[in-house]
């Protein structure tokens, strides 16, 4: 059964799928240009990329093509479980979903050719879905 807490928490937390598409991209270094996120741990570099950014990334490795949902959650560090419900909610539709989180806002990627079953999952559980 779900948390009374956690569905008030999905129904008054917007998802936004961004227009475009994203690739994944495994680099040597940090690239320059401009991409959505950047990240570096001691064993990678890894970026998310818009479609457009790509060609001037150099990069050892590419996953393409994925879509956008930012996900801004209205009382974020306090919905114990919400990341869980999304994922479970895309994965009960036999969808991979890959999760990035900020200090404000959690984004998801999906397959680009998922984009309308996972969101639609996503809205039948509550969440408000817009497209930019």
């Amino acid at each position: 059964m779900t948390n009374p807490n956690l569905q008030q928490v999905i129904e008054s937390s917007d998802i936004t799928v961004h227009p475009g598409r994203y690739a994944y991209l495994k680099c040597q270094t940090v690239p320059p240009g401009h991409h959505f996120m950047i990240t570096q741990d001691p064993d990678e570099v890894t970026v998310i990329s818009k479609e457009i950014d790509i060609p001037d990334t150099p990069h050892i490795e590419a996953t393409q093509w994925w879509k956008l949902l930012e996900i801004q959650v209205s009382m974020p560090f306090i919905a114990t479980g919400f990341l869980a419900k999304v994922t479970s909610t895309v994965a009960t539709k036999d969808l991979n979903i890959l999760i990035v989180s900020t200090y404000s806002k959690d984004y998801a990627l999906v397959r680009e050719d998922n984009i309308a079953i996972a969101t639609q999952a996503l809205q039948d559980i509550g969440f408000p879905i817009r497209t930019l």
